[in-house]
């Protein structure tokens, strides 16, 4: 395919092309993505729906229908009902730290192979559900899957992708979490017109399709090249499947410091210990922040229950579901936009425009729920179009940037020693976020009513500000050899203090003296 290209590594120069052998791979690997996105598009649309409403959260659906007094704000308060939202990732968080001693022991297939068939019996249980607690163990075993691929998915692709366009093939992974929701926010608004209310159960049941895709095609997905040299002395082996992911016979330098790494990680028996040490404080920090401020942006309040916000503001059902899609749509196409422009003008810049753009956005929509939405009626259809328009170019910006690139850069910063340790707790720590935010947003959206939109904005800021000072550029850097950015940085580097790398220097400048 591509042509080739040359990487300067501290010396060495890694040879290769984008091969369609690693294409295929990481397109059947990003399948993962899709599950994911699939789940985030069908919860907000299948919690919008009178006979999904009816038959688990009848409470919900009298308060909706028949309480005139309550506040629009405060019509969807249920913690029952965002339980059922939120309990997949409570799941997905446990279940991720298991992900991470499949993965570091056994290797990344294994792991996208349980997330897979995890999630399928997922899918089917709450497909089959006849009451809410049947639902809510099949949400569960949904979150389970999530947390292995999760964990799992975004290691394979940084692994095997070329070190130039290593940002491209990860932001693949948040491409499908867009079609994933797209397609999901499509099939609700198909299976909501189905007589006799038993769509939700297509909604919910079509999830599997995805995850069998996933889990069927991982059998025949080749190991990274870091995880066989991890794993085996047969270096010969691993070199040929270098070989062949790269398109050349000249991958020596790769390898030699892929063997490197894997005797550094080898010497390490404890990872997550070993995560906790001075000089890994840097990718600590990153593993846990990232994965937070990716979550307090609010988009997952947007993506979950944009159905529901339309309803607030007074949008029929139909049309609730159809401004999700739209949403879905437009948002797409800039994390397309990230995809040609992340390994060219790299992650920083993304960041800062993303940034500014969601914080306008965000800022916008609290102003005019504030000052067109009360707490009873609904809103003119003129204003409910333009908080559309400002949630449309809010969903731009997080394509842009904090979508794909909080993927990104927490799978491509992370030495091969603690590599799995570190994944799966920005894994967990994202899930985490997402379990939260979705269990008290609309007790928020109740109590703070159009400020939550401000409080978001608010921390839009922080996270811009961490990323100005925080975050040093990690295009283009081969991945076993990204812990020079943390050397040269003017904050790191005085926190991590001399590396071994250093020191190994020093002693052979002090012998050769």
């Amino acid at each position: 395919m591509a042509g080739g290209f040359v990487i300067s590594s501290e010396g060495r120069q890694y040879n290769g092309k984008i091969t369609s052998f690693v294409v295929l791979s990481c397109m059947m690997a990003a399948m993962g993505g899709v599950i994911f996105g699939y789940d985030i598009g069908i919860s907000g649309g299948v919690t919008s729906m009178e006979p999904f409403l009816k038959k688990f959260f009848p409470g919900v659906y009298r308060e909706m229908k028949e309480d005139t007094k309550i506040s629009n704000y405060c019509k969807f308060n249920s913690q029952l009902l965002t339980s059922f939202t939120s309990s997949l990732y409570i799941a997905g968080l446990i279940s991720s730290f298991f992900a991470a001693i499949v993965t570091r022991n056994y290797g990344r297939k294994p792991s996208i192979i349980i997330g897979g068939v995890t999630y399928m019996a997922g899918a089917a249980l709450g497909g089959a559900a006849y009451n809410v607690y049947m639902l809510i163990i099949g949400r569960l075993l949904l979150g389970v899957g999530l947390g292995f691929t999760n964990q799992s998915v975004p290691l394979y692709l940084a692994e095997m992708a070329p070190s130039k366009y290593r940002g491209a093939f990860n932001i693949g992974f948040q491409i499908c979490i867009s079609i994933g929701q797209i397609s999901a926010t499509l099939i609700n608004y198909g299976t909501v017109r189905i007589r006799g209310g038993w769509g939700w159960r297509i909604s919910i049941a079509m999830a599997g399709v995805p995850a069998a895709f996933l889990a069927l095609g991982a059998l025949f997905l080749p190991e990274t090249p870091n995880s066989l040299v991890q794993h085996s002395n047969d270096h010969e082996k691993a070199k040929k499947t270098l070989q062949k992911i790269r398109g050349t016979d000249d991958v020596q330098a790769e390898l030699d410091d892929l063997i490197e790494a894997s005797y550094a990680s080898k010497a390490i028996q404890h990872p997550f210990k070993n995560l906790m040490q001075r000089k890994y404080r840097p990718q600590l920090v990153m593993a846990v922040a990232i994965p937070f401020f990716q979550q307090i942006t609010g988009i997952n309040v947007i993506s979950f229950y944009a159905p529901l916000l339309f309803l607030t503001i007074g949008s029929g059902e139909n049309a609730s579901l159809m401004s999700a899609i739209v949403m879905g749509l437009i948002g797409s196409s800039f994390v397309f936009l990230a995809l040609f422009l992340v390994d060219r003008v790299g992650r920083r810049p993304l960041f800062h425009i993303g940034g500014i753009q969601m914080f306008i956005a965000q800022v916008m929509v609290g102003g005019f729920i504030a000052a067109k939405l009360g707490d009873h009626g609904t809103m003119e259809k003129g204003y409910a179009f333009a908080i559309l328009i400002l949630i449309c170019v809010y969903i731009l910006g997080f394509g842009l940037s904090w979508g794909p690139l909080g993927w990104v850069v927490t799978s491509e910063i992370f030495p091969l020693e603690i590599r799995s340790a570190a994944q799966s707790i920005a894994v967990a720590v994202n899930l985490f976020m997402t379990f939260f935010i979705a269990q008290i947003f609309m007790a928020m959206l109740c109590h703070m009513k159009f400020g939550i939109f401000f409080f978001f904005a608010a921390w839009i800021v922080v996270m811009s500000l961490f990323v100005y000072f925080l975050l040093p550029e990690t295009k283009s850097i081969p991945i076993e050899k990204m812990d020079k950015i943390w050397r040269e940085h003017f904050f790191w580097k005085r926190v991590i203090g001399q590396s071994a790398y250093e020191e190994a220097e020093e002693d052979k400048k002090i012998e050769a003296a």
